[in-house]
């Protein structure tokens, strides 16, 4: 039986704290410190403190040269936060490989001189828990951890390793598997769920980009704590975000069994400016929301996995938009025409999908903008596109939202794609003509044309690429481009120089941004703090 759906919904009639609190969660935040020397541990901490952790995990197997017995000392009595002590050997994915007696001693000999948490790995701890039986401090905590580094198992799998970790006396238990698809999540996040009916908190984990969530959500289905790094780049496992953004980016401490999820699916999603849009958005105004980057293979698998509606509206990015379409109950007609959505809203009522393309409104206002700024055309009832011949780059989501909004304003499309047929099928649609990508450099049927490039062509990290080269743009009046990541990419840059106006995907991300805000709040969109954000880029 597939509970996911029960579960996920399961953890929101959990504690609700009143407004006027500050932490809508007991989630801690933990720093992990890796350091080569104590000395550079020590001023860790210290930053770990002002980046807002609860307490630091001390990787004792990142140090070069260790002496227990004076620099557990010295580790303890230097920090100015609650310590988790962690030696990790190799065969659980650490850097220590040496004899295993010492490598135990000395995490006894943390407990004894006062640290508040130990890690020990599953397959010894039943030896560690015995030989401290009767020695512990009274506050202080056993933290038992099992490393996965291949996969997430099945959530029978799951659950009796559970019962194993918490068979050995831990006080803690902790379970970091790797997310080969982001629906693997899910499974954590129902053990986080069900483990609270035993008097064991759970620290689960899901390592890499794919299970990225599971440590902005942990506060969300009560996991004990999540990871953060106090710095960029260094990180004690894959898929760690920074202390900052945990905390100014994703409001990690007003995440509670009622917040409502909401993200972009796409593939890639480590570029785009949502999550920080949104999130302040949402902050702003008070609503109870917050909104994750879903690094998606299979769209449709991953709707059918976060079916709960506390999972409660998506935006849709490059690969997702048209399958995306194909899993909603209802489309908007607009958005079918198009045969791509955007966004795609879940009823609370009866958790039915219903999906919407946002995309061609934000676009084709931008490029009016433009040719009126630029021609000083007075507001009319006609649309400056009229007439005008518009060049679509690109055959997908965004390609046919683009091709739809033209054709609306009256202008005569063509189509350009590296596969003619796809070209094809999408200017039969809209009624307009097809080229390859490889004839636009060679394509002059009239002066002042419009070109707009809706492929990823150009995107971080990739920004010296371009769709077409820089002496075919001469040809062209307006030059926009989907991609916003980088602001200018090489074909506005060379557009530019070549005399066009040009338009930047940032307008288009703006204009669809208030609506999905909108749908998603039911509030009205912040425009100006939009794009007072958007402007920071």
């Amino acid at each position: 039986m597939d509970s996911t759906n029960v579960l996920l919904a399961s953890s929101s009639a959990g504690l609700k704290m009143g407004s006027k609190e500050i932490r809508k969660n007991q989630t801690l935040l933990c720093a992990p410190i890796m350091a080569e020397t104590v000395d550079k541990m020590v001023i860790n901490m210290d930053k770990a403190k002002q980046s807002g952790a609860d307490l630091v995990e001390i990787r004792l197997d990142s140090l070069k040269s260790f002496n227990p017995y004076e620099d557990l000392k010295t580790l303890i009595k230097e920090c100015p936060l609650p310590t988790l002590f962690t030696y990790r050997p190799k065969w659980e994915g650490g850097q220590y490989d040496g004899d295993e007696k010492k490598r135990l001693d000395a995490l006894r000999l943390a407990m004894e001189f006062g640290a508040d948490y130990i890690d020990v790995e599953l397959q010894v701890a039943h030896e560690f828990n015995e030989s401290i039986s009767g020695k512990k401090p009274e506050k202080f905590k056993v933290v038992v951890s099992s490393h996965n580094y291949h996969d997430t198992p099945s959530v029978e799998d799951l659950g009796n390793l559970v019962a194993r970790i918490q068979e050995t006396g831990a006080d803690i238990v902790k379970i970091a598997t790797t997310a080969l698809e982001i629906s693997d999540v899910a499974r954590i996040f129902q053990i986080t769920v069900h483990s609270q009916v035993s008097s064991v908190p759970i620290i689960a984990i899901v390592m890499g980009e794919r299970g990225f969530i599971s440590r902005i959500l942990c506060p969300k289905f009560g996991g004990f704590l999540s990871f953060g790094t106090i710095e960029s780049g260094v990180v004690s496992a894959p898929g760690q975000p920074t202390m900052k953004d945990l905390l100014t980016l994703y409001n990690f401490r007003e995440i509670g069994p009622d917040t409502k999820v909401f993200g972009i699916i796409g593939k890639p999603v480590g570029h785009s400016k949502s999550p920080i849009l949104y999130n302040e958005a949402f902050k702003s105004v008070g609503f109870n929301g917050v909104y994750v980057p879903f690094l998606v293979d299979d769209v449709a698998k991953f709707l059918q996995t976060y079916s709960s509606i506390d999972f409660a509206g998506f935006s849709c990015t490059i690969p997702h938009k048209e399958d995306a379409l194909k899993c909603c109950d209802e489309v908007d007609p607009v958005a079918k025409s198009i045969g791509a959505v955007n966004c795609v809203i879940r009823r609370p009522t009866d958790g039915k999908m219903f999906g919407y393309n946002t995309d061609y409104v934000g676009a084709i206002s931008a490029i009016e903008d433009g040719l009126q700024g630029s021609h000083n055309i007075s507001a009319t009832a006609d649309s400056p596109l009229a007439g005008k011949l518009f060049v679509v780059i690109g055959a997908g989501g965004a390609g046919k939202a683009l091709a739809y909004g033209a054709k609306e304003k009256g202008a005569q499309v063509v189509i350009a794609n590296r596969t003619y047929d796809r070209a094809r099928e999408l200017a039969n649609t809209i009624g307009g003509d097809a080229v390859t990508l490889a004839d636009l450099e060679n394509f002059h049927p009239v002066d002042g044309m419009i070109l707009a490039n809706t492929t990823s062509i150009g995107m971080q990290p990739k920004v010296d690429e371009t769709p077409i080269p820089k002496h075919a743009l001469r040809s062209y009046s307006l030059v926009f481009d989907a991609v916003y990541t980088p602001k200018i990419t090489r074909l506005l840059r060379e557009a530019e120089e070549s005399g066009a106006t040009i338009v930047s995907g940032s307008e288009m991300f703006i204009g669809q941004a208030y609506e999905q805000f909108e749908r998603f709040t039911g509030l009205p969109a912040p425009k100006q703090l939009f794009r007072k954000i958007m402007a920071k880029f």
